[in-house]
Order: C-alpha cells, then structure tokens, then sequence
C-alpha cells in the first residue's frame, strides 16, 4: 500500500496508524513518513486522529470497526476501504472491489491503492535498522560458524495451523548437517517450541522470546530460508526477499501464502518440505 503510493507521490505524507503491539514493524517501512500508536482509550484516540489535520484519502485495510472509526472521524476528502467489510465498517468507507485475478491479499491491497492514485508495483520498503541488525548479529554470532541458517516458527495464532511437532523436529534433524536451525516465537509459542525442542535429536537453537520485532526482521533478512506455518513471521520474510517453505494445514495459500512463492506453500508432508529444503539450500 504505502509503497504503491510512494510510487506515483514521492512527495506525499503518508501517516500509518496502527496499534502499538504492530508499531515497530511500521517503523521499518521507508515509505511511510510517520506511524501514529493508537491508544486503546476512543477518547484518547480521537484527539490523536484531530491533532493531524486534513488528509487528501484515508483507508481503511482491515474492515473492522476499530480501523474504520479512525478513518470516519479523519478530515479526509476521499474514505477507501478494503472489501471485506465487517461490524459494520461499510458505513464509513467506500469499498474498493478487487479485480478478479486480484486472489492474493497482497494483489487486493494493491487495487486500494491504485484506487486511491497509487502505482501497479509491490514494494514492501522493508528495512531493519542499523540496531536491529546488530542484535540479529550478537544471535548470529553465537550459533557454530561456516553453516547457513534456517529460522523457523513452531507456532500460529491457532492450533489448527500448526504442523506437528514431531515434522518440525525431525525437519530440524534432517537439515542440521548443513544449517543452523534456529526457533523463534513469543512466549505464547512456548509450548510448541518446547515440543518440538524435547522430540528433537540434534538440539535446535532456541531463540523464543529473544527477537523484538525489528530484530526478527533482521534475523529473517539474514536467513537463508524462513520455515513457518501461514503466520507473521512467514510475511515479514517474505517481504524482505528470504526463501520461504509454507506450511498451510488450513488456510488459502494462493490467497495469503508469503507473497510471490505460492510454489512451496502446500500442504505438504515431512519428506516434501525436508527435499524443497535442500533444493532451497543447496
């Protein structure tokens, strides 16, 4: 989005507001000039929105309630919004149709911003900060020298979009020789991890709850290849150009596979994604 408009705009303001969990992530995003964390409290919020001034569009890209209420209370000429329109957001936004052969999310986003005057091409503008880097360095340096590094994420957001533990640990013994496996995650994926930690024979390095979000971009920009189910961290990855293996038990991949390598985003078993790994490292 913010990249199709630097596109066509290179001059224009473009003001992202978002909550503070997500903030960090913006903050990396070299299109945007200024991220705004909204405060829980609408009061609160609304001044927030007030204290910007007049906008030429706003948009709103996630259809919900809470993303449309900012957009209504902006002093925008032009309100846009994503097309799936939920709680009622439809009441403040115009909707923006997708093209037909628009399946990805990616490419819809891309058809609100055209919408909105913005350019046809995907630029992420992903890039760590100088800091996030060397901390995604301190990581680095610890792990044993001379092999590639494989980052992978044990967790998602639901247990049904997991892959089995015991695929995740014997991937990370079969790949061992040759890399670096490494696991990340939040503390809600502890579990998981520890799982698949306790099921492995060649130990993996356990990185949960040691990367913000800025140092896991950083990790992940420095990965030779990103394994993960349809969650954050496969996006982010994919956003800073990193190979990526999906792993999609439930979810669309041709609608949110990690954008542009919807070949090795199936639902595959243990000696499909262990053969699409070496392929990838080799």
């Amino acid at each position: 989005m913010a990249g199709s408009l630097r596109q066509t705009h290179p001059d224009c303001e473009i003001i992202w507001l978002c909550d503070r969990r997500f903030a960090p992530l913006a903050r990396l995003c070299r299109n945007i000039s200024h991220v705004v964390e909204l405060e829980k409290d609408w009061k609160v919020w609304r001044a927030q929105i007030a204290a910007l001034g007049e906008f030429d569009c706003a948009i709103d890209l996630q259809g919900l309630l809470k993303s449309a209420l900012p957009v209504a209370l902006s002093r925008a000429k032009s309100k846009l919004g994503y097309h799936w329109q939920r709680e009622g957001s439809r009441l403040f936004t115009q909707p923006v149709i997708p093209c037909p052969t628009s399946i990805h999310v990616v490419e819809q986003y891309l058809d609100v911003a055209r919408a909105a005057g913005g350019g046809d091409t995907v630029d992420f503008g992903l890039v760590p900060d100088a800091q996030a880097v060397a901390n995604a360095e301190d990581l680095i340096g610890q792990l044993p020298s001379g092999k590639q590094l494989v980052v992978c994420h044990a967790g998602a957001g639901w247990a049904t979009k997991r892959w089995p533990a015991a695929n995740f640990a014997a991937l990370a013994d079969a790949l061992s020789g040759q890399a670096n496996i490494c696991f990340i995650g939040t503390k809600a994926d502890g579990p998981a991890v520890r799982e698949v930690l306790d099921q492995s024979v060649h130990m993996p390095v356990d990185l949960l709850g040691k990367t913000d979000i800025p140092t896991l971009a950083a990790l992940l920009a420095r990965a030779d290849l990103h394994i993960a189910g349809d969650t954050g961290s496969i996006h982010i990855a994919a956003a800073l150009g990193t190979p990526c293996i999906g792993l999609y038990t439930l979810t669309r991949p041709e609608r949110s596979c990690p954008f542009g390598q919807i070949g090795r985003c199936r639902e595959l078993g243990l000696d499909a994604v262990v053969e699409t790994a070496r392929e990838i490292l080799a």
